[in-house]
């Protein structure tokens, strides 16, 4: 592969029409706009798009997509540890929509879901404000909820990894059905 671990989005709009693009966030967030061409196979699922991914490596450079970078990051580093060579977007598909670049948004999709980050600000606020309230109204010990979550966001900064995001991924909105992660595989063989 002759792509260096990391494009900038200008670079990749040029080479697009070379280009698997996978993109590994939720398929609502997918569905909130993603870059033209990209296939949506969400980071959970990676291991069993393996064998698909290694074949479209194997005839031409791949790129991996996310909101802001993280994500496609941790799905490099699975594929290279599996024999497989991949680029990620530097900035993700934020960095694209914000040096004017085209998102495709799927006509038949209702609504997107919120972004992965939104979700987990949501979820991190709410528990924080939880554990305060309860604290205040119940027992202080509750007050140990905000805190475990402030650990974790601190935990999450010094890794690059975000627990949460994990767990808010396997909510029902946030997970493709089987039939769309099948035809998915099937196009990427197809490519």
């Amino acid at each position: 592969m002759t792509t260096p671990t990391a494009l900038a989005t200008d670079e990749a709009r040029t080479r697009l029409h070379e280009l698997t693009v996978i993109d590994v966030r939720t398929p609502g967030e997918y569905a909130g706009g993603h870059l033209p061409g990209a296939l949506n196979i969400p980071l959970d699922q990676i291991q069993r798009a393996l064998p698909d991914i290694r074949h479209a490596a194997d005839r031409g450079d791949v790129l991996v997509v996310c909101a802001s970078g993280a994500r496609s990051e941790n799905a490099c580093k699975i594929l290279t540890e599996n024999g497989v060579t991949a680029a990620t977007l530097s900035g993700g598909t934020g960095a694209w929509a914000a040096d004017g670049h085209e998102l495709h948004r799927p006509q038949d999709v209702a609504r997107a879901t919120w972004g992965m980050e939104r979700q987990v600000r949501l979820t991190a606020g709410v528990i924080v404000l939880l554990g305060l309230l309860l604290g205040v109204v119940v027992h202080p010990a509750f007050q140990l909820l905000s805190a475990g979550i402030a650990g974790g966001l601190v935990f999450s900064a010094l890794t690059n990894t975000c627990g949460m995001a994990a767990m808010l991924a396997k909510l029902p909105h946030n997970r493709p059905r089987a039939a769309d992660l099948d035809h998915t595989l099937a196009a990427l063989r197809n490519r």
